[in-house]
C-alpha cells in the first residue's frame, strides 16, 4: 500500500499550478525545503519523477501530466467532504431520521420541530409516525436513529431516555351516561363494552392487566387496530374505550368524549429510544437535546 499523504498530494498540485516552487511555497505557508521533501515523499512513494526541474525552467514529466487531473479530483473531494462533515457537525445540512406513534407525532410533535427548523433550517427531517412496536423495530433495526413511544421496558439493546408520564383517559359515545360525572372507574367501562386495540398492542397489554386488576374479566366488544378506528367505533356507539391522554384530541376530532379515570387508573411513561453503543448524528442529538429541553424542564 503506497504511503502517500494529502499534504504532499496539494503540494504537487501547488507547485504544477504555479510553476514555481517559491511562489508555491507560500501559497501553502510553507519552507521552500520543506515543500521539496513533500514532493520527494510523493515521488519516492510512486516510484519516479512527476516534476522535471532545470535552472530555469519546472515541468511536469509525462506521468506528472497524467497524474495532475487525478490528484486534482482527489483534492476536491477531500475538500468537499470535510466541509460536508463540518456543515454536519454545524447542523447547516443533516439528516434526522425519526419514528413517533402517531398520537405524540400528531399533537404534541410539531411544538418542538417548529422551533427545531427554525433553528436549524436545513436539517432534514424524515418521520414514520407508526403504532409503538413498530418505532421499536425501526429504531432496533437502526432504520431510524430516534423513536417516540411509551416505555419498552428494560432491553438489551435500546435505551430509553423518559420524557413524561402519560396518564390514560376514558372516551365514551356524546351523551353517554359516564359523561355525568367527571370520572369513570375501569371496572364500569369495563361492563360498558370496551373497544381496544388488538394484541400484541402495549396500549391493548395495559388496558387487559388494569381491568383484570379490577377482578373483572377482560373481554372487549371490538378490537381494531388503529386508535383512530377505535375513536370512531365509540363515537358511534359501539362501545366505549380507555386511551393514552396524548390521543384525547384524536377522540375528540373523531367525535367521542373524553373523561378522567378514578383511582390509580393507567399511566406510562413516554420517551425517546435510541440503539445502544450506537452513537447518534449531530442532527439527531441536537433534536434529542431539544425534546429533554421541552419536557424535562417542566
Amino acid at each position: 500500500m503506497l504511503n502517500v499523504t494529502i499534504k504532499q498530494v496539494r503540494a504537487f498540485v501547488t507547485v504544477a499550478r504555479c510553476r514555481s516552487f517559491a511562489e508555491a511555497a507560500d501559497q501553502l505557508f510553507l519552507s521552500q525545503p520543506a515543500l521539496s521533501v513533500a514532493i520527494k515523499g510523493l515521488e519516492d512513494a510512486l516510484g519516479g519523477k512527476l516534476l522535471v526541474r532545470s535552472t530555469r525552467t519546472l515541468a511536469l514529466s509525462p506521468e506528472g501530466e497524467a497524474f495532475l487531473p487525478t490528484a486534482q479530483r482527489l483534492l476536491a473531494d477531500w475538500d468537499t467532504a470535510l466541509s460536508d462533515v463540518s456543515s454536519q457537525f454545524a447542523l447547516r445540512t443533516g439528516r434526522v431520521s425519526l419514528a413517533s406513534m402517531p398520537s405524540f407525532a400528531a399533537g404534541l410533535l410539531p411544538e418542538v420541530l417548529t422551533p427545531f427548523k427554525h433553528q436549524y433550517p436545513d436539517v432534514t427531517i424524515t418521520l414514520q409516525d407508526v403504532v409503538a412496536e413498530e418505532v421499536i423495530a425501526l429504531v432496533r433495526s437502526g432504520r431510524v436513529e430516534l423513536g417516540i413511544c411509551f416505555d419498552p421496558g428494560k432491553q438489551e439493546d435500546l435505551q430509553f431516555s423518559p420524557l413524561f408520564e402519560d396518564r390514560f383517559v376514558a372516551v365514551t359515545p356524546p351523551n353517554h351516561p359516564l359523561l355525568q360525572s367527571r370520572k369513570a372507574s375501569i371496572k364500569q367501562l369495563a361492563r360498558h363494552g370496551l373497544i381496544t386495540l388488538q394484541p400484541p398492542s402495549h396500549i391493548g397489554n395495559l388496558i387487559r392487566k388494569a381491568v383484570e386488576a379490577e377482578q373483572v374479566e377482560f373481554q372487549p366488544a371490538l378490537e381494531a387496530h388503529q386508535l383512530m378506528t377505535v375513536g370512531r367505533m365509540v363515537a358511534t356507539g359501539l362501545g366505549v374505550s380507555i386511551v393514552p391522554a396524548l390521543c384525547q384530541p384524536m377522540m375528540e376530532m373523531a367525535g367521542a368524549r373524553c373523561l378522567m379515570l378514578q383511582g390509580k387508573g393507567i399511566s406510562e411513561r413516554v420517551g425517546i429510544v435510541t440503539r445502544r453503543r450506537y452513537p447518534l448524528s449531530a442532527a439527531s442529538q441536537a433534536l434529542f437535546t431539544f425534546l429533554q429541553q421541552r419536557y424535562l424542564k417542566k
